[in-house]
């Protein structure tokens, strides 16, 4: 790896650190790329070469998570609860970003991205259905997650995949789903 890369990928860690650590104090909403810099130690030049605003460093950053968990849960041959388990070890692994994203000094945009992305991962398991199913789980599923961080992680990732996938039976039985 060369000397660059390194610089780059140290400069992204920087800058996510700083934004989240930001959001815990400020809020999203108050959140400036000149505060997000000065915290990181990092030129603003360095931070407009890599992105156009604080919302693209946020969509980046949530970009790469959700690679992550793509990559951790995938469709594989695992039962859905061990992909359910999994996906909530990865959010007990980032539980800082996600808290501040997602709670309520967080952004609404970003909450509504994550909606979005898990309907998008969701949709596919209800062929032959509208939206709504897929909708409802993931805002479901959000709502779980912010719930479980908010509250300072009560339960491991299996005790919070199975209560909320008891939830989710509910949700697909109710709405025809299979």
């Amino acid at each position: 790896m060369s000397q660059s890369d390194l610089r780059v990928r140290r400069t992204r860690r920087l800058l996510r650190e700083a934004l989240v650590d930001l959001i815990e104090e400020r809020g999203f909403d108050k959140v400036t790329v000149g505060a997000i810099t000065e915290r990181a130690m990092v030129s603003r030049a360095a931070f407009y070469r890599g992105y156009r605003d604080k919302y693209q460093l946020v969509e980046q950053v949530f970009d790469e998570a959700m690679a992550e968990v793509r990559g951790t849960i995938g469709d594989d041959e695992r039962p859905t609860m061990a992909r359910w388990v999994a996906f909530f070890e990865h959010i007990d692994a980032y539980h800082r970003l996600y808290g501040a994203l997602l709670g309520r000094r967080g952004s609404a945009w970003f909450a509504a991205r994550m909606r979005s992305s898990l309907a998008e991962m969701v949709a596919p398991h209800f062929p032959g259905q509208d939206d709504l199913l897929p909708a409802v789980l993931s805002g479901m599923f959000a709502e779980t997650i912010t719930w479980w961080l908010d509250h300072d992680r009560p339960g491991t990732p299996q005790e919070i995949a199975e209560r909320s996938a008891g939830l989710a039976y509910a949700l697909i039985t109710a709405g025809g789903g299979r």
